[in-house]
């Protein structure tokens, strides 16, 4: 009798989702709803810009589905993993693995060389990157030749990409930016987005960024518009043009 090899499930096809999501702060006539009953799905090898006015949600939506924050009511899912399933301890090895972040103040580690921070979060997963994939990414990101340096050596645009380059370096379900542009100059940050982009067409990466700047929202591939703590609108391929019209037409 021949033995059947077991076949791994298929990985699904959403990289996030959030189901009837709401957080609600106080309670009676100071209850604020950061998020009334947000249903998203978030599918593999999509870059999504979410956008919206000061305490539309955004954040808060992103702050949850990373797992950095907990829902009042509802679900989040990252993968196949229902994140209100996790003990805290299972919830910062999900972040860990399968979770990136790029943040607006690079984030990177002084005395550590740029291959030592992107390397970072691999180190404390206590796992090992495939070399293949290492040098693919920082290749990629154009720092081959400043791998030696420190942040101080670097400019803002390099520190950066050190930043996109350790989001993706452990190759998790998805990665989260948060005004990831919001330190550089103009076309600078047109660099790191149009890489941002690329990772995710060339690399087969899911990145959801919250922003609030029309040029930067155009490099997604969709935008989601955020008000009062919902989702009041949708934009396929957003143009700056677009997704301009799109925030005045919500401000009526």
């Amino acid at each position: 009798m021949t033995a059947q090899t077991t076949m791994p499930p298929p990985r699904t096809a959403l990289a996030a989702q959030a189901i009837n999501a709401s957080k609600i702060y106080g309670s009676g006539d100071t209850e604020v709803r950061a998020l009334d009953n947000v249903s998203v799905d978030f599918p593999r090898g999509r870059f999504t810009a979410v956008m919206g006015p000061s305490g539309s949600g955004k954040s808060t939506l992103m702050h949850c589905l990373a797992g950095l924050d907990t829902l009042t009511n509802g679900q989040i899912i990252i993968g196949d993993t229902d994140l209100s399933t996790l003990s805290e301890k299972q919830l910062t090895l999900l972040r860990r693995q399968q979770v990136g972040f790029i943040f607006q103040a690079f984030n990177l580690i002084p005395t550590l060389t740029a291959q030592e921070n992107i390397m970072l979060p691999n180190r404390l997963a206590k796992s090992d990157a495939d070399p293949a994939w290492f040098e693919e990414v920082v290749n990629a990101v154009g720092l081959a030749d400043r791998m030696t340096h420190k942040p101080d050596e670097l400019s803002g645009g390099q520190q950066q990409r050190v930043a996109v380059a350790r989001a993706l370096t452990s190759r998790p379900d998805i990665i989260f930016a948060d005004e990831p542009t919001g330190n550089l100059d103009s076309v600078t940050g047109g660099e790191i987005l149009d890489f941002m982009g690329k990772a995710v067409r060339d690399l087969n990466q899911t990145i959801v960024m919250v922003t609030h700047d029309a040029v930067g929202a155009s490099f997604a591939d969709n935008v989601l518009f955020l008000a009062d703590g919902r989702i009041v609108d949708e934009l396929e391929n957003p143009t700056a043009d677009t997704v301009l019209d799109k925030i005045r037409a919500i401000g009526r």
